[in-house]
């Protein structure tokens, strides 16, 4: 399980001393509503980098990401994601005669002697077995059948390259400036 997490200690806020000193007993408050408000800022942008670096659709990178939100106990925002290599069948898959094509970047496309359907060109029809998945035969014969997976896993695409460059710059872009909004309008 991979995780991307912000909390008070993360991001410089030295400037904002005084006035968390004087909120007083109403700090952590203000900290919550901060963290919780540039997290879901941040959320958004890891989830467009997610759609732009794996080629998979929004609908299934927000699936994908859990989020804990800052409470009482902990003040945190943390974006987690688990799981492993994902199906090609959540990367549009199309069947051509050479194959399959798809839009995973980290498989070869088309994925030649791979299937979606089954019978006898042009006249091929979805095979209710199949759901929609893409196979390849490992055998002579008519089986057995391999599942082919793209090689996208969510998890640790979310803690490299552009997704994680999004939430760290939206955080430290953000995040002082929510706080001492936060503050100043707890202190009047």
């Amino acid at each position: 399980m991979a995780t991307l997490r912000v909390d008070v200690q993360t991001v410089g806020i030295e400037r904002l001393a005084n006035v968390l000193a004087a909120a007083g007993p109403k700090a952590p408050v203000a900290i919550r509503r901060a963290l919780a408000h540039t997290g879901d800022k941040a959320r958004t942008q890891v989830k467009r980098a997610l759609v732009a670096q794996t080629g998979l659709k929004a609908k299934v990178i927000a699936k994908a990401i859990k989020v804990t939100r800052p409470n009482r106990d902990a003040l945190r925002y943390v974006i987690r994601s688990r799981g492993g290599d994902i199906s090609l069948k959540f990367f549009s898959p199309r069947e051509t005669r050479k194959g399959v094509s798809h839009k995973s970047r980290h498989a070869p496309s088309p994925l030649a002697g791979s299937f979606t359907k089954g019978g006898r060109f042009p006249r091929r029809i979805a095979a209710k077995g199949l759901n929609g998945h893409v196979y390849r035969r490992t055998g002579k014969g008519r089986g057995p059948l391999a599942l082919q997976d793209s090689g996208v896993i969510i998890p640790a695409e979310m803690v490299e390259g552009a997704s994680r460059a999004a939430f760290f710059s939206t955080v430290e872009r953000e995040l002082p400036a929510r706080l001492a909004h936060e503050l100043y309008r707890i202190l009047g």
